[in-house]
């Protein structure tokens, strides 16, 4: 008997062993393709991923006699321990700070206001609706939960189909919404579930608000606390005059703590980990060596290309999954029904707030500039339908037990999601880069892209929205004001904001022009 359990535990860590070779394999095979249709204008990274994901599980339901499609089990932990901590990080580290703060308004208005919107317009079309067919015992928290998942935007795929250089506004508004966006829904997520739905009145809705202005205060301030902090340790015990390797690891290190920290305290991680790269990008990137500098920007942009690659992989082997399936074989025309109402409420639920409030920050803008046309709100409202790994991590979360589901109800939720999150993906990804072609053409993208690099080194700049590139030279030139009113604002921004960033902030915590101090046994020639 004990020789038996032997080689089942054999024969399953060989398995294993099996499963991460060819896990592997394939991500090499996608970065290989994916390399190859680097100039083609329909593809990028995250649809080669998924279609080879799509021809592995055919391959693997084919070969195994259509008992299984995958080569991992999906954890949730999985995704949001060790999955997405790099990538939010990496937006975070090397996102240009200046158009980020910039539109910080419009972007909170779209991630914020608009998730509240989408997420009304999806719970309440699909409690009124889904109930109606009768698709499994489904209750008001799972259908207010249907409404977080399909309000979250996948802005992983939004840093492959939009371009940071030619299209600043559209990049900085679609990636800075999705990262509040994905913050706003896994908190709502969350906040649904602690919550008694039973009986719901106005002191709950209270609470769920107060709730969620904690939560996005918290952990932005956390990221802020961890990324200051590692600046002001790196600044100060110089790990550079003896290992860079060591300065390396502990950004590292601190950046992921922070990222944890936030799960242990119940926060919201991904707010965290991603003001905490905006930080360390400001001060602590600084304060190590040059070798560093270039390290840790090549390090965190390869973490979070790896993971993005392992993301959408799994999700289109999982695509095929053939228990979920035979759950919901018996109802196919069900489950279309079950994807296309849901894909209408992603449609529907956008548009009522990328327009609406595209109108309201146009009216908060002054620089004629700087206002969103209806050609970039078309842009904003169709790339931002794209969901993705934060949508499927939430679907199994809710409605799976270790990755497995055997309810009609729970396993019609799954295989939807699924859907949705492939056909936006694709079909919504594959269009985005020839709908911007044709709405904004590539003379006005150039042309956008110089006038932008023009008016950084020309007018005033705060120091934390700089791009991080430079001299500091023509951080005192400014631009012709337009009104009274106009200049009154920009110099208060700009000499508060410098003077307490000059005074106390970089002094202590390092940054650009601050070179780190050395001890004095390091400055003057040792004795003996």
């Amino acid at each position: 008997m004990e020789m038996l359990m032997n080689l089942l535990l054999l024969s399953e860590k060989y398995a294993s062993v099996v499963s991460l070779n060819l896990f592997v394999t394939l991500l090499c095979a996608c970065i290989v393709i994916g390399h190859l249709l680097e100039e083609n204008r329909w593809m990028n990274e995250s649809i080669t991923a998924i279609a080879i994901g799509l021809c592995t599980g055919c391959v693997i339901l084919l070969t195994t006699g259509g008992t299984s499609s995958r080569l991992l089990v999906f954890s949730e932990d999985l995704f949001f321990i060790y999955l997405l901590p790099p990538i939010i990080f990496n937006a975070g580290f090397q996102v240009k700070r200046k158009q980020f703060f910039q539109n910080f308004t419009t972007i909170m208005l779209f991630g914020v206001v608009g998730t509240l919107v989408s997420f009304a317009i999806v719970s309440l079309g699909a409690t009124q609706i889904l109930r109606r067919m009768n698709i499994g015992s489904l209750d008001i928290a799972d259908y207010l939960a249907i409404g977080t998942i399909f309000s979250a935007t996948d802005s992983v795929c939004t840093l492959q189909v939009l371009n940071q250089d030619q299209t600043p506004l559209l990049y900085s508004l679609v990636f800075g919404e999705g990262v509040v966006n994905d913050a706003t829904s896994v908190v709502l997520f969350n906040a649904i579930q602690s919550f008694d739905l039973t009986r719901i009145n106005s002191s709950t809705a209270l609470q769920l608000l107060v709730n969620f202005l904690y939560l996005f205060t918290v952990s932005t301030l956390l990221g802020v606390f961890a990324g200051l902090l590692s600046a002001y340790i790196i600044r100060k015990l110089y790990f550079g005059r003896h290992s860079t390797d060591r300065e390396v690891a502990l950004m590292m290190l601190m950046a992921y703590l922070s990222y944890m920290m936030s799960e242990l305290f119940q926060l919201s991680a991904i707010l965290t980990v991603f003001f905490c790269g905006i930080v360390m990008s400001h001060y602590t990137w600084h304060n190590v060596t040059k070798q560093s500098q270039i390290t840790t920007k090549q390090t965190f942009a390869t973490l979070s290309f790896i993971s993005e690659i392992f993301i959408f992989l799994y999700v289109g082997m999982d695509a095929l999954d053939i228990e979920k399936w035979k759950v919901v074989s018996s109802s196919p025309g069900k489950s279309i029904g079950v994807s296309s109402i849901l894909l209408g409420l992603v449609l529907v639920g956008r548009a009522a707030f990328v327009f609406p409030l595209s109108f309201v920050a146009n009216l908060i803008k002054k620089t004629p500039g700087d206002k969103i046309t209806f050609r970039q709100q078309i842009i904003i409202w169709w790339a931002g339908l794209i969901r993705g790994a934060v949508s499927v991590a939430l679907a199994y979360k809710k409605f799976t037990t270790a990755g497995y589901t055997q309810l009609p109800g729970n396993a019609m939720m799954i295989t939807s999601t699924i859907t949705v999150v492939l056909f936006s993906t694709v079909v919504f990804g594959m269009l985005t880069k020839p709908l911007l072609r044709l709405l904004i053409p590539h003379s006005q993208l150039t042309r956008s892209f110089s006038s932008d690099q023009w008016s950084t080194s020309k007018s005033f700049r705060i120091p934390l929205l700089g791009n991080g590139q430079g001299s500091e030279t023509h951080q005192h030139e400014t631009t012709r004001p337009r009104s009274l009113k106009e200049l009154i604002s920009r110099l208060d921004v700009h000499r508060y904001w410098r003077k307490f960033d000059d005074s106390f902030l970089r002094p202590t915590f390092g940054g650009r022009g601050f070179t780190p101090e050395l001890p004095q046994e390091q400055l003057s020639p040792r004795a003996g």
